[in-house]
């Protein structure tokens, strides 16, 4: 049965996603998709009239997914700590995930010519994460919005941005399949992250104190 409407338009973003992670947005034809797609390149053209928007269509698409991945800090655990390491970690976990990294690779590529998919994916990835984690510690620690902005940078900077450029670079072992929230612990060294986290909390309990 052929599909159509918004189900052949949920396809082909399931295959462009697929595709653009494979061979990249240059070596990716709308011909190709097509093909892919086993569907018309009418059919392509009408619900993506260019490569590029199907481009930007499908980094919403990835939004999504990451967003449900990731979750929100309260969801790992009670002591809003602890939900702030674990959540950190996840970050990192994801963060060491092929696909995710080579979107991040193909973003940069793709800088240039698509300034907008650019500033789109690193909103997908670090703009929202960190949005996210701001907002829990404004709401656990009675923070106002710039302080638990400044706080979530800090703390992110500390426990996920060393290590991320390795990774970027090809340092390292990469996960092909999604990363299982419960293997955290496995995947990241949490001892650095809750170490690293208590130190930042202290600083902000410390100054609010001497002010």
């Amino acid at each position: 049965m052929a599909r159509r409407g918004d189900t052949l338009r949920e396809h082909i973003l399931e295959v462009a996603k697929n595709a653009f992670l494979e061979s990249g947005f240059e070596r990716t034809s709308m011909d190709a998709l097509a093909v892919r797609a086993e569907t018309s390149k009418r059919s392509l053209y009408a619900h993506f009239p260019t490569k590029d928007a199907l481009f930007l269509a499908v980094i919403d698409r990835v939004h999504d997914l990451f967003r449900g991945r990731m979750r929100t800090p309260d969801h790992y655990a009670g002591d809003p700590a602890e939900a702030t390491a674990l959540f950190c970690g996840r970050f990192l976990q994801m963060l060491g995930w092929a696909p995710v990294l080579q979107t991040c690779r193909m973003g940069i590529t793709e800088a240039e010519r698509l300034p907008e998919a650019a500033a789109q994916l690193h909103e997908v990835f670090f703009g929202a994460t960190t949005d996210r984690l701001a907002a829990y510690l404004s709401d656990q620690y009675g923070l106002d919005a710039a302080e638990g902005a400044t706080l979530a940078a800090r703390l992110l900077g500390m426990t996920v941005y060393p290590t991320f450029p390795r990774a970027l670079f090809g340092i390292g072992e990469l996960r092909d399949n999604v990363p299982d929230e419960a293997s955290i612990e496995a995947d990241v060294d949490m001892t650095v992250i809750r170490r690293a986290t208590a130190s930042a909390l202290l600083r902000r309990r410390d100054g609010n104190a001497a002010g």
